[in-house]
């Protein structure tokens, strides 16, 4: 029999049958930043004028790249950690007032898997 016949007949006899969901895809970090972030910080290993390159931001003590970073940046004393990253794409100018970045991840998704790709960005 199958099994959406069975699954009919059991639900018509009263039996709750449970939804099954399909698993949400996983984000594509490269392609978020590619969409969301390249823009302004550039394709690695590249940068721009409007924003720091990211290859190598975690680990990295914030405005320590070359870079002219705002004073709030500069003063924050912020090691960028996956959870700091974290923390401060959610809502950048909420983390560090004053901090020229305004555009966040609201997505909690969607910056796990930006972090996760920042993170495979190392110098060589």
């Amino acid at each position: 029999m199958k099994l959406s016949l069975l699954l009919t007949g059991l639900a018509t006899m009263g039996f709750a049958i449970p939804a099954i969901a399909a698993p949400a895809p996983t984000p594509d970090g490269a392609a978020l930043y590619k969409q969301r972030c390249q823009m302004c910080h550039g394709a690695p290993p590249a940068t721009t004028k409007l924003a720091p390159g990211l290859v190598g931001v975690v680990g990295r003590r914030a405005a320590s790249a070359d870079f002219p970073y705002s004073a709030a940046l500069k003063a924050s004393g912020l090691v960028w950690t996956a959870a700091q990253l974290d923390t401060f794409l959610a809502a950048p100018a909420k983390a560090v007032p004053g901090t020229r970045m305004v555009i966040g991840v609201p997505d909690a998704a969607q910056r796990r898997a930006v972090i996760a790709y920042l993170a495979m960005l190392k110098r060589r």
